[in-house]
């Protein structure tokens, strides 16, 4: 008997631990609401839930979400990321502090949720830190993602010091070899020590944030590491870990990206062998009614899949957020994804 309890005390321990965080996690969440933010989200919902049922957009309310880009610049050379190939059409840059600050005065009695991450590697624009601590200030849950090359110490310290609310960290291999064949020009150890720095500062100052999760893409090249990288992310102190399937540009075409194992792809081969969408489109998708997606340089996109900015519902530039959330070309896309989303090239390789 007693054999049994020394060897059930410790997998309990760790099964507490990890629900004590998600349970923090949510008390952070819950505390950035304000009654006019669930009033907002009650429209929003309703709305939404009409559209669906008419086949017409009818849209109340403000973002609950928003996406927005810090910078397009990356150090490394991910082969499914346009920023990593080198193929934006879009100009590349970085969002200075004035910019945000604008968008956060418009949005910030609305939003719940903010991202600080869209594409490139957020932690290399020098107003990060200064962004954090202006969205912590209006009171909005803040997450960011980053590949960790840059997490040295200094920097873990500020993101813990700053409050961040979720921080997502790609761990994409076990070892270096395999780490490599997607994240190209990025090194293992930097991102298991940027984990450790983040963790070490969390127990210094005595800080239940950020929530850290470890992010690891599925692929056919690592797919069979997946026991590794749980006992991995437990050892290194990850609050959670996420097996994220992988998005692929070319999916049609035989690709040795896409893992043997179905669970963790998004994609079935159909009667003819040719890769498909492992869910149907459907004609509607929530985030069209709840969120957008800020460039840099101000442009509003509807979604993170529009990494290029090809279907842009106006810029900052010329019109404030609330004339372009509820403008004409807005209303024409969700008409759009109401009417025939599968149209929509961005939505033809969309896990929504």
């Amino acid at each position: 008997m007693h054999y049994w309890i020394w060897i059930f005390l410790p997998l309990l321990k760790i099964l507490m631990s990890k629900m004590l965080a998600r349970l923090i996690d949510a008390c952070h969440f819950a505390g950035t609401l304000s009654l006019r933010k669930l009033i907002n989200y009650f429209r929003i919902k309703v709305s939404y839930s009409l559209s669906k049922l008419i086949r017409r957009p009818k849209h109340a309310g403000m973002p609950l979400s928003l996406s927005i880009e810090p910078t397009t610049s990356c150090t490394l050379s991910c082969p499914e990321c346009p920023s990593g190939r080198g193929e934006f059409t879009r100009p590349e840059g970085k969002m200075d502090i004035s910019g945000f600050q604008g968008i956060l005065n418009q949005l910030k009695g609305h939003l719940i949720y903010l991202m600080l991450y869209f594409q490139g590697e957020p932690l290399l624009n020098p107003d990060f830190f200064q962004m954090l601590a202006l969205a912590r200030k209006s009171r909005i849950y803040t997450a960011t993602s980053t590949n960790a090359q840059h997490l040295g110490d200094e920097n873990a310290r500020k993101i813990v010091e700053s409050g961040l609310d979720r921080l997502i960290i790609s761990l994409d291999g076990t070892d270096q070899e395999t780490y490599e064949k997607y994240r190209v020009g990025g090194d293992l150890e930097k991102v298991r020590e940027g984990v450790r720095n983040i963790v070490k500062w969390k127990k210094k100052l005595r800080s239940s944030r950020p929530y850290v999760i470890i992010q690891f893409l599925v692929f056919k090249a690592n797919e069979h590491q997946i026991p590794e990288i749980r006992e991995l992310a437990k050892d290194l102190g990850a609050d959670r870990l996420v097996l994220k399937s992988v998005q692929v540009y070319g999916y049609q075409e035989d690709t040795e990206l896409i893992p043997d194992n179905n669970k963790y792809s998004r994609y079935l081969r159909d009667a003819d062998g040719l890769w498909e969408l492992k869910k149907p489109i459907k004609n509607r998708c929530y985030r069209m009614w709840s969120g957008a997606v800020i460039s840099w340089d101000g442009r509003v996109l509807p979604c993170c899949f529009d990494k290029d900015a090809h279907h842009q519902l106006g810029k900052l530039d010329d019109h404030s957020f609330k004339e372009i959330w509820k403008g004409k070309e807005y209303s024409a896309f969700r008409s759009q994804i109401l009417e025939n989303r599968s149209n929509i090239d961005i939505c033809r390789n969309c896990s929504e």
